[in-house]
Protein backbone atom coordinates (compact mmCIF):
# COMPACT_ATOMS: atom_id res chain seq x y z
CA UNK A 1 0.00 0.00 0.00
CA UNK A 2 1.37 3.69 -0.49
CA UNK A 3 1.91 5.41 2.34
CA UNK A 4 2.37 9.23 2.91
CA UNK A 5 3.52 10.99 6.24
CA UNK A 6 2.01 14.38 7.11
CA UNK A 7 3.65 16.48 9.58
CA UNK A 8 1.38 18.47 10.69
CA UNK A 9 2.70 21.90 12.48
CA UNK A 10 1.96 25.31 13.40
CA UNK A 11 3.52 28.41 15.24
CA UNK A 12 0.38 29.38 17.45
CA UNK A 13 -0.12 27.20 20.86
CA UNK A 14 -1.67 28.29 23.88
CA UNK A 15 0.79 25.81 25.88
CA UNK A 16 4.16 26.28 23.65
CA UNK A 17 3.85 28.89 21.33
CA UNK A 18 6.25 28.42 18.53
CA UNK A 19 6.86 24.56 19.41
CA UNK A 20 7.71 23.32 16.41
CA UNK A 21 11.13 25.33 15.94
CA UNK A 22 12.09 24.75 19.58
CA UNK A 23 15.78 23.82 19.75
CA UNK A 24 16.54 20.18 21.38
CA UNK A 25 20.35 19.24 22.12
CA UNK A 26 21.12 15.11 21.73
CA UNK A 27 23.76 13.25 22.93
CA UNK A 28 26.39 14.97 20.97
CA UNK A 29 25.58 18.23 21.81
CA UNK A 30 24.24 18.69 18.10
CA UNK A 31 21.40 20.99 18.24
CA UNK A 32 18.16 20.78 15.99
CA UNK A 33 14.91 21.72 15.75
CA UNK A 34 11.82 19.68 17.03
CA UNK A 35 10.13 20.15 13.70
CA UNK A 36 13.53 18.78 11.70
CA UNK A 37 13.69 15.56 14.60
CA UNK A 38 10.19 14.89 13.63
CA UNK A 39 10.76 14.84 10.45
CA UNK A 40 13.90 12.83 10.53
CA UNK A 41 11.91 10.67 12.41
CA UNK A 42 9.39 10.08 9.73
CA UNK A 43 12.19 9.80 7.43
CA UNK A 44 13.25 6.39 9.37
CA UNK A 45 10.56 4.45 8.72
CA UNK A 46 10.42 1.44 6.25
CA UNK A 47 8.27 1.11 3.52
CA UNK A 48 6.86 4.90 3.42
CA UNK A 49 6.35 6.68 -0.09
CA UNK A 50 6.41 10.56 0.83
CA UNK A 51 7.17 12.82 3.91
CA UNK A 52 6.35 16.37 4.04
CA UNK A 53 5.47 18.78 6.47
CA UNK A 54 2.14 20.57 6.40
CA UNK A 55 2.20 23.91 8.05
CA UNK A 56 0.66 27.32 7.56
CA UNK A 57 3.69 29.46 8.99
CA UNK A 58 6.09 30.76 6.95
CA UNK A 59 9.07 30.67 9.38
CA UNK A 60 8.35 26.72 9.48
CA UNK A 61 8.37 26.43 5.89
CA UNK A 62 11.75 28.20 5.72
CA UNK A 63 13.00 26.00 8.51
CA UNK A 64 11.81 23.18 6.94
CA UNK A 65 13.05 23.70 3.11
CA UNK A 66 16.65 24.38 5.22
CA UNK A 67 17.10 21.04 6.37
CA UNK A 68 15.46 19.20 3.40
CA UNK A 69 11.79 18.64 3.95
CA UNK A 70 9.29 18.86 1.38
CA UNK A 71 6.68 21.39 2.61
CA UNK A 72 3.25 21.81 1.84
CA UNK A 73 1.04 25.37 3.03
CA UNK A 74 -2.12 24.52 4.20
CA UNK A 75 -4.64 27.16 5.69
CA UNK A 76 -4.58 28.97 9.28
CA UNK A 77 -8.64 27.52 9.16
CA UNK A 78 -6.94 24.09 10.34
CA UNK A 79 -8.41 23.38 13.81
CA UNK A 80 -5.78 20.32 13.79
CA UNK A 81 -3.48 18.22 12.72
CA UNK A 82 -5.92 15.77 11.44
CA UNK A 83 -7.97 18.96 9.35
CA UNK A 84 -4.31 19.60 8.40
CA UNK A 85 -3.43 15.94 6.81
CA UNK A 86 -7.07 16.06 4.93
CA UNK A 87 -6.12 18.94 3.29
CA UNK A 88 -2.55 18.32 2.62
CA UNK A 89 -3.72 14.72 1.09
CA UNK A 90 -5.64 16.94 -1.43
CA UNK A 91 -2.98 19.49 -1.99
CA UNK A 92 -1.07 16.35 -3.08
CA UNK A 93 -3.72 14.99 -5.67
CA UNK A 94 -4.33 12.39 -2.94
CA UNK A 95 -4.30 8.59 -4.13
CA UNK A 96 -2.50 7.40 -1.28
CA UNK A 97 -4.20 3.99 0.52
CA UNK A 98 -2.72 5.28 3.72
CA UNK A 99 -1.84 8.97 5.50
CA UNK A 100 -0.13 8.85 8.41
CA UNK A 101 -0.18 12.03 10.79
CA UNK A 102 2.99 12.30 12.77
CA UNK A 103 2.20 15.00 15.31
CA UNK A 104 5.55 17.09 14.95
CA UNK A 105 5.81 16.80 18.75
CA UNK A 106 6.97 13.29 19.04
CA UNK A 107 10.21 13.08 17.83
CA UNK A 108 11.61 10.09 20.31
CA UNK A 109 8.88 7.88 18.60
CA UNK A 110 10.85 5.28 17.51
CA UNK A 111 9.91 3.60 13.78
CA UNK A 112 8.63 0.59 14.39
CA UNK A 113 6.15 2.00 16.20
CA UNK A 114 4.48 3.59 12.63
CA UNK A 115 5.19 0.44 10.65
CA UNK A 116 3.78 -1.40 13.48
CA UNK A 117 0.83 1.29 13.30
CA UNK A 118 0.65 0.48 9.47
CA UNK A 119 0.55 -2.69 9.48
CA UNK A 120 -2.00 -3.08 12.02
CA UNK A 121 -4.23 -0.87 9.68
CA UNK A 122 -3.73 -2.89 6.55
CA UNK A 123 -4.72 -5.51 8.33
CA UNK A 124 -7.97 -4.45 10.08
CA UNK A 125 -10.42 -4.10 7.33
CA UNK A 126 -13.30 -2.46 8.07
CA UNK A 127 -11.49 0.01 10.20
CA UNK A 128 -11.13 3.71 8.81
CA UNK A 129 -8.07 4.56 11.48
CA UNK A 130 -5.75 3.40 13.57
CA UNK A 131 -2.98 4.74 16.49
CA UNK A 132 -0.71 3.19 19.06
CA UNK A 133 -1.06 2.79 22.39
CA UNK A 134 1.74 1.77 25.02
CA UNK A 135 1.53 0.49 27.83
CA UNK A 136 3.03 2.34 30.88
CA UNK A 137 5.70 1.45 33.11
CA UNK A 138 5.59 2.79 36.73
CA UNK A 139 8.20 5.55 35.64
CA UNK A 140 5.70 6.95 33.06
CA UNK A 141 2.40 6.81 34.90
CA UNK A 142 4.25 8.40 38.15
CA UNK A 143 5.19 10.93 35.20
CA UNK A 144 1.30 11.28 33.84
CA UNK A 145 -0.03 12.07 37.59
CA UNK A 146 2.95 14.60 38.21
CA UNK A 147 1.87 16.55 35.29
CA UNK A 148 -1.84 16.27 36.44
CA UNK A 149 -0.45 17.38 40.20
CA UNK A 150 1.22 20.36 38.60
CA UNK A 151 -1.87 21.72 36.91
CA UNK A 152 0.40 20.58 33.56
CA UNK A 153 -1.94 19.02 30.60
CA UNK A 154 0.65 16.07 30.00
CA UNK A 155 0.21 12.97 27.76
CA UNK A 156 -3.02 11.72 26.65
CA UNK A 157 -4.02 8.10 28.20
CA UNK A 158 -6.71 5.72 26.24
CA UNK A 159 -8.76 2.43 26.94
CA UNK A 160 -10.18 0.13 24.77
CA UNK A 161 -12.61 -2.92 24.42
CA UNK A 162 -11.05 -6.25 23.66
CA UNK A 163 -11.30 -5.97 20.05
CA UNK A 164 -8.98 -3.07 20.32
CA UNK A 165 -10.99 -0.65 19.52
CA UNK A 166 -11.08 2.62 21.48
CA UNK A 167 -13.76 3.52 24.19
CA UNK A 168 -12.02 6.73 24.69
CA UNK A 169 -9.05 8.97 25.08
CA UNK A 170 -8.42 11.36 28.34
CA UNK A 171 -5.61 13.94 29.11
CA UNK A 172 -6.89 12.73 32.25
CA UNK A 173 -5.24 9.37 33.67
CA UNK A 174 -7.55 6.52 32.72
CA UNK A 175 -8.75 3.87 34.30
CA UNK A 176 -8.72 5.11 37.28
CA UNK A 177 -6.39 2.58 39.92
CA UNK A 178 -5.17 2.94 43.71
CA UNK A 179 -2.16 0.74 43.55
CA UNK A 180 1.29 1.94 43.56
CA UNK A 181 4.11 0.33 41.07
CA UNK A 182 7.86 0.24 40.64
CA UNK A 183 9.14 2.52 37.84
CA UNK A 184 9.87 -0.82 35.60
CA UNK A 185 6.37 -2.36 36.56
CA UNK A 186 3.65 -3.01 34.08
CA UNK A 187 0.84 -0.94 34.31
CA UNK A 188 -2.86 -1.45 33.41
CA UNK A 189 -2.69 2.62 32.19
CA UNK A 190 -2.16 2.83 28.52
CA UNK A 191 -0.12 5.93 27.10
CA UNK A 192 -1.46 7.17 24.03
CA UNK A 193 1.35 7.79 20.80
CA UNK A 194 0.35 10.96 19.14
CA UNK A 195 0.70 9.29 15.89
CA UNK A 196 -2.44 8.40 13.53
CA UNK A 197 -3.27 6.63 10.04
CA UNK A 198 -5.80 6.94 8.41
CA UNK A 199 -7.61 5.35 5.28
CA UNK A 200 -8.71 8.24 2.81
CA UNK A 201 -12.35 7.57 2.79
CA UNK A 202 -11.67 8.70 6.99
CA UNK A 203 -9.74 11.38 6.66
CA UNK A 204 -12.07 13.03 3.90
CA UNK A 205 -15.06 12.55 6.21
CA UNK A 206 -13.54 14.12 9.21
CA UNK A 207 -13.59 17.83 7.58
CA UNK A 208 -17.33 17.53 7.29
CA UNK A 209 -18.13 16.65 10.98
CA UNK A 210 -18.87 19.70 13.73
CA UNK A 211 -16.51 19.65 16.55
CA UNK A 212 -18.62 17.92 19.08
CA UNK A 213 -18.37 18.69 23.23
CA UNK A 214 -16.23 16.26 23.91
CA UNK A 215 -13.52 16.76 21.24
CA UNK A 216 -14.13 20.23 22.95
CA UNK A 217 -13.60 19.71 26.24
CA UNK A 218 -10.89 17.35 26.14
CA UNK A 219 -9.02 19.02 23.15
CA UNK A 220 -8.59 15.94 21.56
CA UNK A 221 -9.30 15.69 17.72
CA UNK A 222 -9.40 11.99 17.82
CA UNK A 223 -12.70 12.10 19.23
CA UNK A 224 -14.62 13.75 17.07
CA UNK A 225 -14.28 10.32 15.00
CA UNK A 226 -15.56 8.59 18.38
CA UNK A 227 -18.61 11.47 18.51
CA UNK A 228 -19.43 10.15 15.17
CA UNK A 229 -19.65 6.51 15.45
CA UNK A 230 -16.50 5.43 13.98
CA UNK A 231 -14.14 3.46 15.22
CA UNK A 232 -9.97 3.88 16.40
CA UNK A 233 -8.35 0.74 16.10
CA UNK A 234 -5.74 1.01 19.21
CA UNK A 235 -2.46 -0.84 18.28
CA UNK A 236 -0.29 -2.10 20.81
CA UNK A 237 3.50 -1.68 20.01
CA UNK A 238 6.56 -2.00 22.32
CA UNK A 239 8.89 0.44 23.45
CA UNK A 240 11.72 -2.23 23.41
CA UNK A 241 13.80 -0.91 26.18
CA UNK A 242 13.49 3.03 24.73
CA UNK A 243 12.00 5.59 26.72
CA UNK A 244 9.05 7.73 24.94
CA UNK A 245 7.53 11.03 25.74
CA UNK A 246 6.25 14.53 23.82
CA UNK A 247 6.98 18.04 23.68
CA UNK A 248 4.26 19.17 25.38
CA UNK A 249 4.91 21.93 27.83
CA UNK A 250 8.47 23.97 27.89
CA UNK A 251 9.08 21.41 31.07
CA UNK A 252 9.31 18.88 28.85
CA UNK A 253 12.40 20.07 26.99
CA UNK A 254 15.54 18.68 29.37
CA UNK A 255 13.12 15.89 30.16
CA UNK A 256 13.30 14.60 26.61
CA UNK A 257 16.57 15.94 26.20
CA UNK A 258 18.02 13.64 28.78
CA UNK A 259 16.40 10.98 26.98
CA UNK A 260 17.99 11.58 23.88
CA UNK A 261 21.53 11.17 25.97
CA UNK A 262 20.69 8.14 27.46
CA UNK A 263 19.72 6.77 24.12
CA UNK A 264 22.71 8.07 22.34
CA UNK A 265 19.95 10.40 19.71
CA UNK A 266 22.72 12.83 18.11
Amino acid sequence: MSVLIVIPARYASTRFPGKPLAELTGATGKTRSLIERSWRAACAVNGVDRVVVATDDDRIKAASEAFGAEVVMTSETCANGTERCAEAHAALGGGYEVVVNLQGDAPLTPPWFIEDLINGLQAAEGMGLATPVLRCDGATLNSLLEDRRAGRVGGTTAVFGADHSALYFSKEVIPFQSGSYTDTEGTPVFHHVGVYAYRPDALLAYPTWPVGPLETLEGLEQLRFLENGRKILCVEVDARGREFWELNNPEDRPKIEEMMRKMGVE
